[in-house]
């Protein structure tokens, strides 16, 4: 038997869609960073993301590259088996408290349910571009932030 003090710690990082939409367009002004960190690191840590991720990517992927590209996209994240969360009832109300507590910010629904999902979980690192990460605060008094990657 293994002790578990020997086992390699496995670091989830969440994807959203920005960074999805990076790795994929080569017309992306992200694209060379996301990819340079996604081909560094994807091998070394445990990527996941949202159902609510893997929509908004497949249709924006569906609009600017077409469906080869959305379909490409889904297909890879079959075949690495790259964890997909759902959100449930509780998520969404919790997703509703977060709009209201922010009127002055522009959190998409993804965002916020995505937030949701994040705390929940306790995962503190998020593949991103989207300054939205580093807004949100959360926790005690509201003093954590997401730790934005790359």
């Amino acid at each position: 038997m293994t002790n578990i003090w020997e086992r390699p710690f496995v670091v989830s990082i969440l994807v959203d869609t920005g960074a999805w939409y990076a790795v994929t367009d080569t017309a992306d002004r992200h694209h060379k960073e996301a990819g340079r960190f996604f081909l560094d690191q994807a091998p070394k840590i445990s990527l996941l993301t949202t159902d609510l991720i893997l929509a908004e990517t497949w249709t924006l992927l569906n609009s600017h590259l077409g469906r080869y590209a959305a379909v490409t996209f889904w297909e890879t994240l079959r075949e690495t088996r790259t964890p997909v969360l759902t959100i449930d009832q509780v998520d969404l109300e919790a997703a509703w408290r977060i709009a209201q507590a922010f009127p002055d910010q522009t959190f998409s629904f993804v965002d916020c349910t995505t937030f949701v999902l994040m705390e929940r979980l306790g995962i503190n690192e998020v593949f991103t571009f989207d300054n939205h990460f580093l807004t949100y605060r959360y926790g005690p008094k509201r003093q954590r932030v997401f730790h934005c990657l790359p």
